[in-house]
């Protein structure tokens, strides 16, 4: 269930430019005034000015406005507190949040999003939001249970694959499903869910999903991400209500790091990386159109399905969630095309309405399994432990486990005093004679029989409590100090972080208001004292028209530039691919047996929730077959490769 509706609100939408390389430098020297960037930010009124390097005279700059900016000085700390901690502390209240970077390739998103873990100052938003949740964890109120669970997952090639999972690299690639349904909305199915109690182990998982994902050389990065990757954390809370029952909140943080949008002619890539281009290219297309269908608010139809990225940022786009996009930008003159189309995306990005809510009492909820199992648990050793009614209902309203290890060491005193006493009895039993032989036998089986009872009861209760202490361990309860370096100190020093950077906003959004209004109380306050005046005061308005109207025939002008460069790129792509199509159809003609190629075509069904065609899989004997069959095709290629 779902409740406590909010009103929308619009995506948060910030910019990030980062400096000159060494490379871009060396290429701009000798530009006037030293400075060979096209990116100008004004941090203090969330403007970002482009520049045309190609511009004629006269021809004016593209201004664009966004929440807020980052110029090349700007530290991690401040986009994070600014931007993302307010995101954080409406996750932990029970909201879905999505932060997402956007941008050309090399242009700083793996930075901003992950940055050097290592150095503290250049920390970026996704471990930084680790610490915050279990920090904010652990000054919580003591009545507050958390249960905090972690996935990763990498979208390569338009398919989904699960980095936590050990055979993730197996062939043929182990690839994952999208599923909707009414309760949870889209998800992934058979995704891999992780229990972190610490900063340490949720690092540790992304650590070892990080030495699993897609990568790749280009010519504008040695180190590009290959694929979109997706950080999912869920924070259950239970709390108890004014009604006096549990009630469970379900927060849902998806932290995202996209694939760079890239020109193929200038990334340098063919083969392999072509195609891989090619499906970023798509799915990044596909969110440009998410993004334009919903600022446009007339349109109909969203098309989320034509990707899996836009699918699993369907809650994240126009859904339940709060949203921050990071628009990432190179300020090199070369890269001038690719720069103006993120800031148009961004621009239209920070249209799209949200209506988040807090989700409570899901019925997926995993922390109330987790009471119900521990409670199970409890309920069996207070019955094992023979400590009554009265001493179980106890148990239910703590979660320290406390009385339960003092009843242990008196359950296992107990233990001991009846192990003695029947060693006792079996010691007197063999030393009287006057028993007969087989009744002294009797005696000491019964005896023996009640020792092995004793025995199992014991292990059968190291095992419950094992297992109750195993589960209970997994929870964290408000109020703790998770985090051994959380203090006092550092509890203000973040709320002042915290009211500085509320104060920057309020400032920034004052400002653009102002600016806006002053504009339109000049115009409603001019006078004139001769006709020559408002003659002159006229003129200079149609001339601000008229440069105005310059402006949106150039941007109508780079539009239109924008959409041949594209198409001719496509095309030029899709040609490639047809190619080498056109060179596997060949092959399948003549060097496959047509009785194979009909079981293949046999083999292929229409999955109709992902819309696509997929293979069944096969039986040892015909694996085996298909093994022998991509050897021979491996040959096939090779030599006709060579002879070419």
């Amino acid at each position: 269930m779902m409740s406590k509706v909010k009103s929308s609100e619009t995506v948060k939408v910030v910019v990030r430019c980062r400096p000159l390389n060494r490379k871009e430098a060396a290429g701009v020297t000798g530009t006037p005034g030293g400075r060979g960037g096209i990116v100008e930010m004004d941090v203090h009124r969330g403007q970002v000015v482009l520049r045309n390097p190609r511009a004629l005279p006269g021809e004016p700059r593209k201004t664009f406005t966004f929440d807020s900016v980052y110029d090349a000085s700007s530290r991690q700390r401040d986009l994070y507190d600014e931007t993302v901690r307010p995101l954080i502390h409406s996750v932990l209240d029970g909201f879905n949040g999505t932060i997402f970077a956007y941008g050309q390739t090399g242009t700083g998103k793996t930075y901003t999003m992950q940055g050097a873990w290592l150095e503290p100052e250049r920390r970026g938003v996704i471990p930084n939001a680790f610490e915050h949740v279990f920090s904010q964890i652990s000054r919580s109120a003591v009545d507050r249970q958390y249960l905090v669970r972690a996935s990763y997952l990498e979208i390569y090639r338009e398919e989904i694959r699960d980095l936590l999972d050990p055979n993730v690299h197996t062939q043929p690639p182990h690839t994952l499903e999208l599923r909707e349904s009414p309760e949870s909305g889209v998800y992934v199915r058979d995704l891999s869910s992780c229990v972190c109690k610490s900063v340490k182990e949720i690092e540790e998982l992304m650590n070892l999903g990080n030495q699993v994902r897609s990568v790749g050389a280009t010519d504008m990065n040695e180190h590009s991400s290959r694929s979109h990757t997706l950080f999912l954390i869920t924070v259950e809370c239970s709390q108890t209500g004014p009604d006096g029952r549990q009630h469970i909140r379900v927060g849902r943080l998806n932290l995202v790091d996209l694939a760079g949008s890239e020109r193929q002619a200038k990334t340098g890539v063919h083969g392999e990386r072509l195609k891989e281009a090619a499906k970023i290219n798509l799915s990044l297309s596909a969110l440009g159109n998410v993004i334009s269908a919903l600022a446009d608010g007339r349109s109909g139809h969203v098309p989320y399905r034509d990707s899996k990225l836009t699918r699993l940022l369907q809650d994240s786009l126009g859904g339940n969630a709060k949203t921050v996009m990071v628009a990432t930008l190179g300020p090199a003159p070369q890269h001038y095309e690719e720069t103006l189309t993120t800031l148009r995306y961004a621009n239209r990005a920070k249209n799209i309405k949200n209506q988040p809510r807090v989700n409570e009492d899901p019925k997926d909820a995993l922390l109330r399994e987790f009471q119900k199992e521990i409670a199970r648990l409890r309920a069996q050793l207070s019955h094992r432990e023979g400590r009554g009614k009265h001493r179980e209902e106890e148990g239910e309203e703590g979660w320290d486990g406390e009385g339960d290890e003092e009843g242990e060491e008196e359950v296992e005193k107990e233990r001991k005093l009846q192990k003695e006493r029947l060693e006792e009895e079996n010691k007197a039993i063999r030393e009287d004679g006057s028993l007969l032989a087989v009744e002294k036998q009797r005696l000491l089986g019964e005896k023996e029989i009640m020792m092995g009872d004793l025995r199992k009861e014991r292990d059968t209760t190291k095992q419950l409590t094992a297992k109750y202490k195993a589960m209970e361990s997994k929870l964290l309860v408000g109020g703790r100090n998770i985090m051994d370096h959380t203090s006092e100190q550092q509890k203000t020093l973040e709320t002042r972080r915290q009211e500085i950077s509320e104060q920057s906003r309020r400032e920034r959004e004052i400002l653009q208001q102002v600016m806006v209004q002053d504009e339109e109380t000049l115009e409603l306050r001019e006078t004139f004292s001769s006709l020559q005046q408002e003659v002159e005061a006229k003129t200079k308005k149609l001339k601000k028209l008229y440069a105005k109207l310059q402006c949106v025939k150039a941007e109508i002008q780079d539009v239109n530039d924008e959409h041949v460069r594209s198409r001719q790129e496509l095309e030029q792509t899709q040609n490639q691919l047809t190619r080498e199509l056109k060179f596997k159809y060949l092959i399948i003609e003549n060097f496959i047996p047509p009785e194979e190629k009909n079981k293949i075509m046999n083999r292929l069904t229409l999955d109709p929730e992902e819309e696509q065609w997929k293979f069944q899989l096969l039986t040892p004997s015909e694996r085996s077959g298909c093994v022998y069959l991509y050897r021979v095709s491996a040959c096939v290629c090779s030599c006709v490769c060579l002879s070419v």
